[in-house]
């Protein structure tokens, strides 16, 4: 079994999640990039080799259970273990949160196929995924998984005719990420006699595909608050919903 901490992120050959795997890397952990598509996970392993980071890539569609099941072999010859699950990979179908905000986006307009197709995605694939890794988890001294959510899925904020993200009306993405905060507390409950812990984290608003281009945050910047919980000590939070520092209601 490596002794070097290994982290799986998924959804990492761009973006928040190629930037989460490369400030893993810079901490010393080996990074493995999931990535749809083969040539894009080299690619991406190319430019962190480049940066001086050791990493490697499997080609893993989060929606594909064949993928989670190679993904499984893949860890168990190689390491033996998994230290650190990143559940970054999502979709988002109704386009990006200002287009959402001036169109309206009403949720009785919402279709049959956007509204599974996210839920699938965004949900349902990263507990699946979860759950066929997790006895790889187990096998860690100190297990890590981090939920990439979004304030979009806090009812609470949603609640609010005060908050600011009272009017982005996804309900399709918004409705995925409140069910996947759902699961990261059920989980953290599951495992709270163990060293795992699970967590949930909002990457602010960062200019990618899906955040779009008003966002004023960067990838590198995004994936701040994936990195802190992916390497908390043992005395930190599990079951919780984070922003860097600051708690965010459910």
């Amino acid at each position: 079994m490596s002794t070097q901490k290994v982290a799986f992120i998924t959804g990492a050959n761009r973006g928040i999640g190629f930037e989460t795997a490369k400030k893993l890397g810079k901490l010393g952990i080996f990074p493995v990039i999931g990535s749809r598509n083969e040539v894009s996970g080299k690619e991406a392993v190319d430019k962190l080799k480049a940066d001086g980071i050791e990493a490697d890539s499997i080609v893993f569609d989060v929606t594909n259970k064949a993928d989670h099941a190679k993904a499984y072999d893949y860890f168990e010859d190689k390491f033996g273990k998994l230290d650190i699950l990143v559940n970054n990979a999502g979709v988002s179908l109704e386009g990006d949160p200002v287009s959402s905000f001036s169109t309206g986006n009403p949720t009785t307009g919402v279709s049959e196929e956007t509204l599974r197709g996210t839920l699938e995605a965004n949900f349902f694939a990263q507990v699946f995924s979860t759950q066929v890794l997790l006895p790889l988890i187990r096998k860690s001294e100190a297990g890590r998984i981090v939920n990439v959510s979004s304030t979009l899925g806090s009812l609470n904020l949603h609640s609010d005719p005060t908050s600011q993200i009272y009017a982005i009306q996804m309900f399709a993405y918004n409705t995925s990420k409140t069910a996947l905060n759902a699961f990261t507390v059920h989980l953290a409950y599951e495992l709270r006699d163990t060293a795992i812990k699970v967590n949930s984290v909002h990457p602010g608003w960062v200019q990618t595909e899906l955040g779009g281009s008003s966002a004023p945050l960067s990838p590198e910047d995004g994936a701040e608050s994936s990195v802190r919980l992916a390497t908390i000590p043992s005395d930190g939070p599990t079951g919780g919903f984070f922003y860097l520092d600051d708690i965010i209601p459910w």
